[in-house]
């Protein structure tokens, strides 16, 4: 009987302890439908951010764009959207979670990122590149394998986190610490981190400042990007008015001083850090203050990465807002029946994933989901400080956790990837490679415009061509043809050079304006004059202007008959 009453006084006290702790716990509510009408709004400002700024995009490097170079917004430009690695990347750590459950492994995340079809830049290409060789993540985005972490691809795509988890930073950064280290490490991680943190607050509050504050939280406090943070507060702060003085202050600082771009993969005018770009994220929102265009505007007329920056910008503004509350300029065209290219979503199905994980978010929170008077659902959120890790930069990072994938994960993964060595060697065979540049990541590339494994190079420096070259005994009795398919960027062209035992014979542009409709220009030379000989061939991709001039060679063969 004693032991019957010890255990009943047990459980009376832990049941008071309980209440007394759910009594202190802080809770935010947020109806289920307030939910979706701003979570879509947070999805129609990243899709017109992003379709807005595109036609200026990196056109504007160390200079802002003047006002009458602002394209003009037109509401059919919404569906533009469809095909824009700013939305489509994203929702590829959307399908991870939708099929594998919130709480899938890292390592899952890596495989389902490697096995994905798009093209990628910096960042990105270069996680990817390194899942597909077997380096599992975390080391994916480790600097000792990723020359890009510091550049702006988790936060371009970080959005994703905060929209599915409003009211809950910590999530955010959990997010971040899965999908933004794949590809990111140190101040990109960081930014995505702080990007996602202002979408959770953006639920919540309409005053951008304290929204801002709230990314803020999710960061590092010694991190350089919190610096970044920190300045562009206090400018405004010292002049709300201009906002292109505060721009001249970022560019001092996050362009000209390479102490604020040491792991960025570039140090000229192009700036991919995304430090200076997410410095135009807030600008577009503290300088436009709350108008929805020109928060848009402003964001993108600081140029650099000027479609990345507004869409983010946007999102986060317009989710304040709620779709309900959106001029119709910005939703009056759009298409709710088109798929997102490379994902199974249209505008209907990606809300109906959103809804679903940030249920399953407010759960793993220690939330819960209950019925108001009006018998209407209300996620009920408890409020948590969130507490970023500590701070590991990039040119001074913790040591690589060597780890690879398991011969069973690898099966899994259905691209492979190759260094710029190794892809010549597979699929250029014979052919040496000489001056090629680290810019845009050469190397392979699973498809591009159409055609499979192609090798894409970079001239070494401006002023430098990158060649290939080869000996090459020409047959007597033969006709000798020599035929390549080369491609180009879509914002560069380059110069294709051919020399035989160092004279040039042949030159041609490589560029929207010289190529076939398919995107390619197949080139041939008549070697048969060369009969009887061994000669020595040399292509060059020239530089001609230094600007997106990588090459595309998806063949390069000889051939006698």
């Amino acid at each position: 009987m004693k032991k019957n009453l010890n255990l009943i006084l047990f459980f009376s006290l832990f049941c008071l302890f309980v209440d007394v702790v759910s009594a202190q716990q802080e809770f935010r509510r947020l109806s289920v439908a307030d939910y979706r009408d701003k979570m879509k709004a947070a999805w129609i400002g990243q899709i017109a951010g992003v379709c807005w700024g595109a036609p200026t995009e990196f056109k504007y490097c160390e200079r802002t764009i003047p006002e009458n170079e602002m394209p003009v917004w037109k509401p059919e430009m919404i569906n533009n959207a469809f095909g824009q690695d700013d939305l489509y990347v994203e929702m590829t750590f959307l399908r991870t979670m939708e099929e594998h459950g919130f709480g899938v492994s890292q390592r899952q995340a890596g495989i389902d990122f490697a096995n994905s079809e798009y093209n990628l830049w910096h960042a990105n290409v270069e996680g990817r590149r390194n899942l597909r060789r077997g380096i599992a993540p975390p080391d994916s985005s480790h600097p000792a394998f990723n020359q890009c972490a510091d550049d702006i691809d988790y936060q371009i795509e970080a959005d994703f986190s905060g929209i599915i988890a409003p009211g809950m930073p910590e999530m955010v950064i959990e997010l971040g610490n899965k999908f933004g280290r794949l590809m990111n490490y140190g101040d990109g991680l960081h930014a995505g981190q702080f990007v996602g943190g202002m979408y959770a607050e953006a639920y919540f509050e309409t005053d951008l400042i304290k929204i801002i504050r709230a990314g803020l939280a999710c960061i590092p406090q010694d991190s350089q990007y919190a610096e970044m943070v920190c300045d562009l507060l206090k400018w405004y702060e010292e002049n709300p008015n201009n906002w292109e003085t505060t721009w001249t202050k970022i560019e001092a600082k996050y362009q000209k001083n390479k102490d604020y771009r040491r792991f960025s993969c570039h140090s000229g005018a192009f700036n991919i850090d995304a430090k200076i770009n997410g410095a135009y994220i807030l600008v577009g929102l503290l300088y436009g203050k709350g108008d929805l265009d020109q928060t848009i505007i402003i964001s993108t007329r600081c140029g650099q990465d000027s479609d990345c920056n507004p869409s983010n910008a946007a999102g986060i503004l317009f989710a304040t807002r709620g779709f309900s509350k959106l001029p119709q300029r910005f939703t009056e065209k759009l298409d709710e029946t088109q798929k997102f290219r490379y994902t199974a979503y249209n505008v209907p199905m990606l809300l109906d994933v959103c809804e679903k994980l940030t249920r399953q978010a407010v759960i793993r929170n220690g939330g819960r989901v209950e019925k108001n008077n009006n018998n209407e659902e209300v996620f009920v959120i408890p409020v948590k400080t969130p507490k970023p890790q500590s701070y590991k930069p990039s040119w001074r990072p913790e040591p690589p956790a060597d780890v690879k994938f398991t011969d069973e994960e690898k099966a899994k993964i259905r691209f492979k990837e190759y260094s710029i060595k190794e892809a010549v060697d597979q699929f250029l065979s014979g052919w040496k490679l000489t001056n090629c540049g680290a810019d845009m990541n050469p190397g392979f590339r699973a498809e591009y415009r159409g055609k499979k494994n192609v090798v894409m190079t970079h001239p070494k420096e401006q002023g430098v061509a990158c060649t290939f070259s080869r000996s090459v005994a020409i047959p007597e009795g033969k006709k000798t043809w020599f035929r390549c398919v080369v491609s180009h960027h879509d914002g560069g062209d380059w110069d294709w050079v051919i020399r035989v035992d160092g004279k040039e014979i042949g030159r041609r542009s490589i560029s929207k304006d010289n190529v076939g409709d398919n995107g390619w220009a197949t080139i041939e030379i008549n070697l048969t004059p060369y009969a009887g000989k061994t000669i020595a061939i040399e292509l060059d991709n020239a530089p001609n202007g230094w600007a997106w001039e990588a090459g595309y060679w998806a063949s390069i063969e000889i051939e006698s008959k």
